[in-house]
C-alpha cells in the first residue's frame, strides 16, 4: 500500500498594494508632455551657458592658467553666466538697479508687448496643429492682417472706438480668409497645407509689397518710401499703463484669444471634430465628420487668430507707421511657442511670455554684458531641437517612456517567475 500523498499547501495570492495618489500624480507628471517642454527649457540654458562661458573673454584668459589656480577659471565662469542671466532678469522681468518701482517694472511690460502677437500666432499655429494640419502660413497672414487693418485705420474716418472695432474685424477677416485659402485647398484637392502656406507666404509677402509702393493703397500720402502713414488715434489700441509704458490692450485681446481657443477645444462640439480629425481623419470620417469641411473651417479660426498678431503690431507696436518687415519674424516664431506649449492655449500662453521674455532680455544681455544676441537663438533653437525629440529627453534624464514598463519592473517579474520555476 503506498504512502499518501502530501498536499503542498495553496500559495497565498499575491496582494497588490493599490498606488497612493501622490504616486499616480508623480507617474502622470513624469511620463506626460509638460514635463518635456520643462527639461527642454533646461537643458538649452545649461547649453547656452556653456556657450555663454567660452565666450566670455575673462574666462578664456582664466583658462590659460587653469592647472596653476583652477579657481580662477571657475569664479570667471560663475561670473559670466551669472551676470548674463541677471542682465536677462533686469531686461525681461524687473530691473531692481532702477531708482523707482515704476521705472524697474518696465522691463516686464516690454515682455508681454513682445509676447502678445507671439501669443496669438501661437494660438493659430497650435489649433491647426490639433487638427492635424500643419500651418506655417504664419507669416502671410499676419501680413494681410497688417495691410487690412492699416488699410481700414489710414483710409477712414470714424469716431472711437468704431474706428478701432473696424480695423481689427478688417485685419482677422484678411488673415481668416488667407489662411482659409489653404483649408480649402486642402478639402478639394487634397494639397498639402505646408505648400500651399508657404507659397501663401510669399504672395502675401510681394502683396504687401506693392500696396506700400502704390499711392492711394498704403503708402503715405506725398511719400515715396514703402511705408504707410501713421495711424490715427482713433484706431489705434490703448495703453493699458499710461503713456509711460508701451504695453497696450493688445495684450488683453490675446488672453481673450486663449480663453476662446481653450473654450471651443475642450468645451465646444466643434473643438471635439477638429480634436477628432487630427487623431485619426478615417475614423473621423467614418463616424460620419465632414473632414474637408474642418480643414476649412479650422484654417479659417487659425487664421483669423493669427491675424490677432498682425493687427496687434499695427495698431499697438507700429503706430507711426509700418514697412513690408511688420512680422518680424513672428509668423515662424509662432511655430516655437506652439511646439513648446504642446498646442494647448494655456501652454501657449506660457510659452509666448517665456519667448517674450527671451527678445527683451536679450538685449540688455547684449548691452550690458557683451553677449552676441545670436546665444539667445540658438538657446531658442536648442528647445525645439529636443521638443521634437521626446525620448532622447527622457533618455538624458531616465525618466520612463510612456507606454512601456520600466526595466526595473520587467527585471521584478523575470526574478519572480525563475523564483517560482526553481521552487
Amino acid at each position: 500500500m503506498s504512502a499518501p500523498e502530501t498536499q503542498t499547501p495553496l500559495a497565498e495570492p499575491e496582494t497588490k498594494i493599490a498606488p497612493s495618489r501622490w504616486q499616480v500624480t508623480l507617474q502622470a507628471i513624469v511620463t506626460g508632455n509638460g514635463i518635456i517642454s520643462l527639461l527642454a527649457v533646461l537643458i538649452a540654458v545649461v547649453v547656452g551657458s556653456i556657450m555663454i562661458a567660452a565666450t566670455n573673454e575673462d574666462v578664456q584668459a582664466a583658462a590659460g592658467y587653469f592647472f596653476a589656480q583652477p579657481m580662477d577659471m571657475i569664479a570667471a565662469i560663475w561670473q559670466a553666466v551669472s551676470g548674463a542671466y541677471a542682465a536677462l532678469f533686469r531686461g525681461a522681468i524687473y530691473n531692481y538697479n532702477a531708482d523707482t518701482f515704476a521705472i524697474g517694472i518696465r522691463p516686464l511690460t516690454e515682455t508681454l508687448k513682445f509676447a502678445t502677437p507671439l501669443i496669438a500666432a501661437g494660438l493659430g499655429v497650435g489649433l491647426a496643429f490639433r487638427a492635424g494640419l500643419f500651418n506655417i502660413g504664419g507669416q502671410g497672414q499676419m501680413l494681410m492682417a497688417a495691410a487690412a487693418a492699416g488699410y481700414v485705420a489710414t483710409s477712414f474716418d470714424f469716431p472711437f472706438p468704431l474706428h478701432l472695432i473696424a480695423a481689427i474685424i478688417a485685419g482677422m477677416a484678411a488673415a481668416a480668409i488667407w489662411g482659409g485659402i489653404a483649408g480649402y485647398l486642402k478639402a478639394r484637392t487634397g494639397a498639402h497645407e505646408v505648400i500651399t502656406t508657404i507659397m501663401l507666404n510669399h504672395i502675401a509677402f510681394y502683396l504687401l509689397a506693392w500696396m506700400l509702393a502704390t499711392q492711394g493703397i498704403l503708402q503715405a500720402p506725398g511719400s515715396s518710401n514703402p511705408k504707410t502713414a501713421p495711424m490715427p488715434e482713433s484706431a489705434v489700441l490703448p495703453q493699458l499703463l499710461g503713456p509711460t509704458y508701451k504695453l497696450h490692450a493688445g495684450f488683453l485681446i490675446a488672453l481673450l484669444a486663449v480663453a476662446f481657443t481653450w473654450w471651443l477645444l475642450e468645451r465646444s462640439a466643434l473643438g471635439f471634430r477638429f480634436r477628432a480629425v487630427g487623431e485619426n481623419p478615417a475614423a473621423a470620417r467614418v463616424a460620419g465628420i465632414d473632414v474637408g469641411r474642418m480643414y476649412f473651417t479650422v484654417m479659417l479660426i487659425a487664421g483669423a487668430l493669427v491675424g490677432i498678431a498682425g493687427v496687434s503690431q499695427v495698431l499697438g507696436t507700429e503706430v507711426r507707421g509700418f514697412s513690408g518687415g511688420i512680422d518680424a519674424g513672428i509668423g515662424f516664431d509662432a511655430i516655437t511657442v506652439a511646439l513648446l506649449g504642446r498646442s494647448s492655449p494655456l501652454g501657449i500662453l506660457a510659452a509666448g511670455l517665456l519667448f517674450g521674455a527671451f527678445k527683451t532680455g536679450g538685449f540688455t544681455m547684449q548691452s550690458s554684458q557683451g553677449i552676441p544676441i545670436e546665444i539667445i537663438l540658438v538657446v531658442q533653437s536648442l528647445i525645439v531641437l529636443f521638443i521634437a525629440a521626446p525620448p532622447l529627453v527622457r533618455a538624458m534624464f531616465g525618466l520612463p517612456q510612456p507606454g512601456r514598463t520600466p526595466r526595473r519592473k520587467i527585471a521584478a517579474k523575470k526574478a519572480a517567475k525563475k523564483k517560482e520555476v526553481s521552487a
